[in-house]
């Protein structure tokens, strides 16, 4: 946080010290301390090379005297001030905090960020929604920034798992379809990946009790053995050589699942400029290679296959081509990349992707800067960790994933039956009680998966996550509505919009709470620049809990003073302004009521 009084000490410094010195900022003084903010002087000794202790004496002295200081507190190398209230509130709350620059435009760039990313065999689960919602939010707050964003997503609807599920609706689904089954699509095609793996466990049991020797083999070493496993094979060669028959399969079970996922990425308000298909990508790179191979970027080894050695212990060597010129995930990721690159234009790609995917990315990058790309140095991945239940980790293959669209129903329910708990007795339940289930669930949702870092590893408690009290979505939400309700009652609406007098707030609750408010730019720029939402969430977290402080010992509706109302009405607007601002960062949708 910047004040004015701060430019007036940086002044008498440089002149004191007969020094230039940087910029000088304060924060929010440590609870449990006497002031409102606290000005650290270690990194201006360290700056100056100077014991940050002599500064704090010599900043504290000069500041005690400041026409903007009530009270100066040094404390070893720290200065704690208790600001006059009309200064606090006047360059706090009293400047439109929304409309502060949040990124120089120095910093602004054009981002391409790519999220998502399903297969077709199947719905999507917990997994999908942590990178759904990862990726949406850091979209949003990179815009909420200043940057030009454009969100695309790389379906994988091609290869040997699609097939699978082809072959096993061949072979068990009598026809079915969504209409006449009732179900989602993309659940439909689920069903029967689970259902080839299941007939594909059977084989492969049945092959080891013929043959004992198989015995301890792995399923993927005895894949092609089997019968289903060949069959499946031969269907993707089919598919590769454009066999109708096949094609016209493939593009029914897909028409399914992408209406699926248009659903599921309407529930979670999920948009993309542009949508790739690896069916459409799958080729691209090969001719890269081949000329990267020319210019000697890649080697021929002896069977054929052609190679990126990185000199790296850590890296390896990376086939890039296999011996019979086919090529393998790495080759169509340099094309799609290249792609992308030429197609938007972006000073920055970024990819969300777990964190099982680093040493991919790592030689995708690697290999792209060797080929000579100077913008190679400007690819991201935003790694993010597993998320488990309570219960343990999930399994696509075997059907004991959690389903994205089942959760979301199963945390409305939760919603709606926690929202009905609070309604007084004899009272009827809100009209909007569908709505309102339906925002404040998925509130829950994602900020239980924004409020840690995405590199963290969690577990994900649908029945911690609905909670209205502690660190919850539903808890910021409802600071939000509380404000809301607030500013229309009687007594209260006609004060909104009226000049306050900044100099009747002098209660340690109304500082806590404007200085807070004050820091919201700054958290939007440290949290745009670290791709990092749970910044955002924890400072959201920690502006509902100075609102509710506040609330609760500084009355505004009954509030004697008229100046006193007057001035505590226009600090709540600022307040429930910046948390809605904030909800919405987070690509979460705000209620006016709860």
């Amino acid at each position: 946080m910047h004040f004015s009084f701060l430019d007036d000490l940086h002044s008498f410094l440089e002149k004191e010290l007969n020094a230039t010195v940087p910029p000088l900022a304060v924060d929010l003084c440590p609870e449990g301390f006497e002031g409102d903010v606290t000005l650290s002087c270690f990194p201006l000794g360290k700056a100056l090379r100077t014991n940050p202790m002599a500064l704090a004496t010599k900043a504290g002295a000069y500041l005690a005297a400041h026409p903007a200081v009530e009270r100066c507190q040094v404390a070893k190398a720290f200065v704690n001030l208790t600001l006059k209230s009309g200064v606090l509130m006047e360059e706090t709350v009293g400047r439109d905090i929304l409309a502060q620059e949040v990124l120089p435009a120095e910093e602004r760039r054009k981002i391409l960020i790519e999220f998502s990313a399903p297969n077709t065999n199947k719905p999507q689960h917990l997994g999908h929604v942590r990178n759904n919602t990862i990726g949406m939010s850091t979209a949003a707050l990179l815009k909420r920034a200043g940057h030009q964003v454009i969100q695309v997503n790389l379906v994988n609807d091609r290869g040997i798992h699609i097939c699978k599920s082809m072959l096993a609706y061949q072979r068990f689904g009598e026809g079915c379809t969504p209409e006449s089954t009732g179900k989602k699509g993309d659940h439909l095609v689920g069903d029967f990946y689970v259902r080839y793996n299941q007939e594909l466990s059977r084989q492969i049991a049945q092959l080891k009790e013929e043959r004992p020797e198989l015995a301890q083999k792995d399923s993927e070493e005895l894949f092609l053995e089997t019968e289903i496993g060949q069959a499946t094979a031969r269907m993707l060669q089919e598919w590769e050589a454009g066999d109708p028959q096949v094609r016209a399969l493939w593009e029914k079970m897909n028409g399914w699942v992408f209406q699926g996922f248009g659903e599921t990425y309407r529930r979670m308000g999920i948009h993309f400029d542009k949508v790739y298909l690896e069916s459409q990508t799958y080729r691209l790179g090969k001719d890269i290679i081949l000329k990267g191979l020319e210019r000697g970027v890649f080697q021929r080894r002896e069977d054929g296959a052609v190679i990126m050695d990185f000199h790296d212990e850590r890296l390896g060597t990376k086939v890039v081509l296999r011996s019979d010129g086919t090529s393998v995930y790495i080759t169509q990721d340099i094309g799609t990349t290249l792609l992308k690159q030429e197609e938007f234009q972006p000073d920055q790609q970024i990819w969300v992707v777990g964190d099982e995917q680093i040493y991919h990315f790592t030689v995708l990058f690697t290999i792209l800067k060797a080929l000579g790309y100077t913008w190679a140095d400007r690819l991201t991945h935003l790694a993010y960790g597993m998320v488990n239940l309570p219960s343990g980790k999930m399994k696509s293959r075997e059907g004991t994933v959690v389903d994205a669209d089942d959760l979301f129903d199963e945390m409305a329910g939760l919603a709606r039956k926690a929202t009905l708990e609070r309604v007084p007795e004899g009272e009827q339940p809100p009209q909007d009680l569908e709505e309102r289930a339906r925002v404040i669930s998925m509130a829950a949702l994602k900020f239980m998966l924004l409020k840690v870092n995405p590199r963290s590893l969690i577990t994900f408690d649908p029945n911690a996550a609905i909670k209205f009290e502690g660190d919850t979505g539903p808890y910021v939400l409802y600071a939000y509505a509380r404000l809301s309700s607030m500013l229309r009652q009687p007594g209260v609406a006609e004060a909104r919009g009226q000049a306050p007098d900044w100099d009747a707030l002098v209660e340690p609750p109304e500082h806590r709470l404007a200085l807070r408010c004050a820091k919201y730019p700054e958290i939007l720029a440290k949290s745009a620049r670290e791709m990092d939402s749970s910044v955002l969430a924890a400072y959201l977290l920690d502006l509902s809990k100075d609102f509710s402080s506040f609330y609760n010992k500084c009355p505004v509706k009954n509030a004697q003073d008229s100046r006193v109302k007057t001035a505590r009405v226009a600090l709540c607007e600022a307040a429930r302004r910046i948390i809605g601002d904030g909800l919405h960062t987070l690509t979460i949708q705000t209620l006016e009521s709860m």
